[in-house]
């Protein structure tokens, strides 16, 4: 397939060749089924839903805090996905999607008694009918409860981990997964456009908020890449205040948007800082200089971003030039970029500083979400700057999914 590096269109037309779903579906399960082969496991049970949703396509209703307790699937080398799913979803399963030939109805997996109903006599059949009972099983992620249940049940089941072997099957994206984060990017920057263009002083974060979702969902969004959309102004950045508020935007803010979309399981996340001001009010020089060193940094990050080169080269680059304006050492304690796909946030990461993060090389096919933030205290309308941009790994370097223009009114000339 041609990747042609924009956004078509969401519709399946008649005009033009764009993703086959069903096409789509069985490459990815090829993916994960080799990636369960290289683990030396027998069958990989997923329950968080950008791994159940990767292979067998369910889009579900997102409960808030239940997400990896609704649904799951069944992973065999020799056999289609098995569903689980919730009672809500099940006729709608039936009824729309064929390519579901085995599908059981499950509990929500949190309350102990259930949940022993649920491993004896949903999922115990199936694992005896496909002779699972001794089997190396991998496991995505689980609650006690159901772990617990699984010892009880099946003592002689060996538990592995089956999460890192989704991870690297979701890694490298195919082709056409490319032309879905493509999409979800393009909704994203209209998202993103329409809550620049609500900025103005008087109104909330919130109105900003509101505004951009409703374009989300006009342009046929799943939801946003964060379950609380990201809008925050002033002293608001500085330290982040990482949701809306009721707060009231001022002339001579900084504001930040975060919201991004996901679109037919893919995610787009891009964001930006603009400035609140008339034409007699102007940016002051802390506001200009560490904007400049976050979008001076960002795209130093990104030119580093090519085969040969390593998460850890990007994160230097991007340090590195923010300490010409001397704010190196001023980012925020979290990651400077993340993964992106089916998953709204995932590995492989960029500049993490905790213990054990490791290094990986750039490969053709991995998308990014780059994010540097710096904050500064003490000024006057906010000194907290974050720019993201959706960055997909070519064999010719890095190509910038995003579109959206940065606020030239707060870029220095080096």
């Amino acid at each position: 397939m041609k990747i042609d590096h924009y956004a078509r269109g969401g519709f399946n037309v008649s005009y033009e060749e764009r993703v086959s779903p069903s096409e789509l579906r069985s490459q990815r399960i090829k993916k994960a089924k080799s990636e369960l082969k290289k683990a030396g496991l027998d069958a990989i049970l997923v329950w968080k839903d950008e791994n159940q949703r990767y292979l067998t396509d369910l889009r579900p209703q997102i409960i808030h805090g239940k997400s990896t307790c609704l649904n799951g699937a069944l992973l065999i080398e020799n056999e289609d996905p098995i569903l689980f799913c919730s009672g809500g979803e099940r006729d709608r399963v039936d009824r729309t999607m064929p390519w579901i030939k085995e599908v059981h109805t499950i509990p929500i997996i949190e309350e102990k008694a259930l949940v022993n109903g649920l491993v004896r006599d949903i999922l115990g059949p199936v694992l005896k009918k496909y002779k699972l009972e001794k089997a190396k099983i991998g496991l995505d992620e689980s609650n006690i409860i159901f772990y617990k249940a699984l010892e009880e049940h099946f003592p002689n089941l060996s538990i592995e981990d089956g999460d890192t072997p989704m991870q690297k099957a979701r890694m490298l994206k195919l082709p056409g997964e490319i032309v879905m984060l493509e999409e979800a990017t393009a909704i994203a920057d209209a998202v993103c456009a329409t809550a620049i263009n609500s900025v103005q002083e008087g109104v909330r974060e919130c109105d900003v908020a509101a505004n951009a979702m409703h374009t989300l969902y006009t342009l046929g969004g799943e939801y946003s890449h964060v379950t609380t959309p990201f809008v925050a102004s002033g002293e608001h950045m500085a330290p982040p205040n990482r949701i809306c508020s009721d707060k009231i935007i001022r002339d001579g803010d900084l504001v930040f948007i975060d919201i991004g979309a996901a679109w037919n399981g893919y995610f787009g996340d891009m964001a930006r800082t603009v400035y609140c001001g008339t034409q007699a009010s102007f940016p002051s020089k802390e506001q200009i200089n560490v904007y400049s060193a976050v979008y001076y940094g960002l795209q130093a990050g990104i030119n580093e971003m090519r085969p040969g080169k390593t998460n850890k080269d990007s994160a230097n680059a991007l340090i590195n030039e923010a300490s010409k304006f001397g704010l190196g050492g001023r980012f925020l304690s979290l990651f400077i970029g993340h993964g992106v796909g089916i998953g709204a946030n995932e590995p492989p990461y960029i500049g993490e500083t905790l213990p054990g993060a490791p290094e990986y090389e750039f490969q053709p096919g991995m998308v990014f979400a780059v994010e540097p933030l710096i904050w500064i205290d003490g000024v006057r309308g906010g000194g907290g700057v974050r720019l993201e941009e959706m960055v997909l790994v070519t064999e010719d370097g890095p190509h910038i999914m995003s579109r959206t223009p940065f606020d030239e009114r707060l870029i220095t000339d080096k």
